[in-house]
C-alpha cells in the first residue's frame, strides 16, 4: 500500500514562489445568485453533489434531470429534487448531521461550471415540491441550499478531459456491466441475466417511478 511522502502541509508552501491566484480569481466570488448564475443553473442538466457527515466522511452524488431541474426560489435559496434511486439516502444522512453542502453544475458543450456552497436542509414542503415535478410525478424529498459562495470555475478540466467530444474518448468494450460490478462488489447471488433485465427496466422505465 502506498505510503504518501513529500507532503504539502501548510498555505504557504503552496504558495511558494511565483503561484500566486490570479486577481480574477480571488474577486470573484459572490454571496447569492445572480443573473449569471441563475441563467447557468437554468441550463444546467447535471450537478455534483457533496455532503460531509459529523466524523469527516464524504459523500458525492450526482444529480440529473431536463434543464431547469434546479430551481432558484430567490437569490440565496435553491430547491433539488430527490429522484427515485437506490433509496440510501446519503447525502440526506450527512445533511442531517452538519447541514453543509457542495455543488458542481455543468451546462453540456460549455467547458465552464457553476459552483455553489453553503448550508442545505431536507424538506417535504409541498409547494416547493411541485414546482419540482417531471411528468406528472412529485418528488417526496426536496434539498434546500442556502447559499453562502456561488462563482464560475474555468473550463481547463473539461477541456482536458474532453468531456463533450465522444470521438476522442476511450473505447468502452471490456468494461464491466452495472450488473457485473453489483454482484462482485455486493457477493451476490443474483442471476447476471435476470439482474441485468431488472437494470435495464429501472433505466428505460422507471425514470421517475419508485
Amino acid at each position: 500500500m502506498y505510503t504518501p511522502k513529500d507532503i504539502v502541509t501548510s498555505p504557504e508552501a503552496l504558495y511558494d514562489g511565483a503561484r500566486q491566484p490570479y486577481d480574477s480569481q480571488t474577486a470573484k466570488f459572490i454571496d447569492h445568485i445572480d443573473e449569471h448564475c441563475r441563467n447557468w443553473i437554468a441550463h444546467s442538466t447535471f450537478l455534483t453533489m457533496a455532503t460531509v457527515d459529523g466524523a469527516g466522511n464524504m459523500d458525492v452524488s450526482p444529480k440529473g434531470d431536463p434543464a431547469g431541474f434546479v430551481k432558484v426560489l430567490d437569490r440565496k435559496t435553491l430547491a433539488i429534487p430527490d429522484r427515485p434511486g437506490n433509496h440510501r439516502y446519503d447525502g440526506f444522512h450527512n445533511i442531517l448531521e452538519t447541514g453543509r453542502i457542495g455543488l458542481v453544475f455543468l451546462v453540456p458543450n460549455r467547458n465552464e461550471v457553476v459552483r455553489v456552497n453553503g448550508s442545505a436542509v431536507v424538506v417535504t414542503d409541498a409547494e416547493v415540491r411541485a414546482q419540482l415535478s417531471i411528468k406528472g410525478r412529485i418528488p417526496d424529498y426536496a434539498v434546500i441550499v442556502t447559499v453562502e459562495e456561488a462563482f464560475y470555475h474555468c473550463g481547463k478540466s473539461i477541456i482536458r478531459s474532453r468531456l463533450w467530444h465522444p470521438e476522442d474518448q476511450l473505447p468502452v468494450d471490456g468494461l464491466p456491466t452495472y450488473a457485473e460490478a453489483l454482484i462482485a462488489h455486493g457477493d451476490l447471488a443474483d442471476d447476471f441475466d435476470d439482474l441485468t433485465a431488472r437494470l435495464r427496466h429501472n433505466d428505460e422505465k422507471r425514470l421517475y417511478d419508485e
